[in-house]
């Protein structure tokens, strides 16, 4: 999500309560799901426009969310991908998160579907836009992702009306380009040449002194308690994205970006 910084400030707001907290429902197999609307609570905002952090909800703490489907779910459970230039159509939908004032232009992109895992446990279509030149290998990742049955709330093409939305600190879309600014820099970031993921950001949130993002997943602080959907050393993500050469902004030391991992190191 963002470029290492060495500036660090006072502790986010954090959780108490019970570990159990927060598993509501059963969707009928077995896999308790968390009861949520995703997005309907703007926070208010900080000076610097993020929105104000605050507790996770109970109902947030374990995480389970099942997916809305933005594409039709694959017909079996085997791992599908397809990678194709960006269309017109696809141009379209993607809206101001790409403009020729990018750094990228869309020859150079990649759009990639891809099936993955949700939390309740069933096989569904994402989406993502990379950069060409790494489309093949990041299909490689989360075809060993969907292996190791690693779940993925969401994974869709993010919009304008992404970019243009009041924070609620509770989102949790996988996404790959975005064409903007690294936090709290002025140059690109990662995102905005397609070399950049990140990964359930809900999960494996961004930590920098006092902010957290997205702001209402201070409990995944804790990465000792181990949730699914959660990216930890040597886990499974780390793994298969090393593998490709990319590296983790879980392993920076003047920050925490548990969800990003880019080919650019930053």
């Amino acid at each position: 999500m963002s470029t290492p910084s060495s500036a660090e400030g006072s502790g986010p707001a954090t959780d108490g309560g019970d570990r159990d907290d927060g598993v509501d429902g059963d969707d009928g197999d077995g896999v308790r799901l968390s009861d949520w609307d995703v997005g309907a609570r703007p926070l208010p905002l900080r000076p610097d426009g993020f929105g104000v952090v605050r507790p996770t909800p109970a109902e947030l703490r374990d995480r389970r969310l099942p997916t809305a489907d933005a594409l039709p779910r694959p017909p079996d459970d085997r791992f599908r991908a397809s990678v194709r230039p960006v269309t017109p159509e696809t141009r379209r939908r993607m809206g101001e998160t790409w403009s020729p004032a990018c750094p990228v232009a869309l020859a150079d992109l990649r759009h990639l579907t891809l099936t993955f895992r949700g939390f309740d446990g069933l096989a569904h279509t994402g989406e993502l836009v990379v950069a060409a030149s790494e489309a093949r290998d990041v299909v490689s990742v989360f075809r060993a992702l969907y292996a190791a049955d690693f779940p993925i709330e969401e994974m869709r093409l993010p919009t304008t009306a992404d970019l243009e939305a009041p924070p609620t600190g509770d989102g949790n879309n996988t996404a790959g380009l975005v064409c903007r600014a690294a936090r709290g820099a002025t140059s690109w970031s990662a995102h905005a040449y397609g070399l950049a993921i990140d990964l359930n950001p809900f999960h494996n949130p961004y930590h920098r002194g006092d902010l957290v993002l997205p702001e209402l997943a201070s409990a995944y602080l804790d990465r000792s308690w181990r949730r699914p959907g959660m990216v930890l050393p040597g886990s499974v993500a780390v793994r298969e994205f090393a593998r490709i050469g990319w590296s983790w902004g879980g392993d920076w030391n003047s920050l925490k970006d548990y969800q990003h991992f880019s080919a650019t190191g930053r």
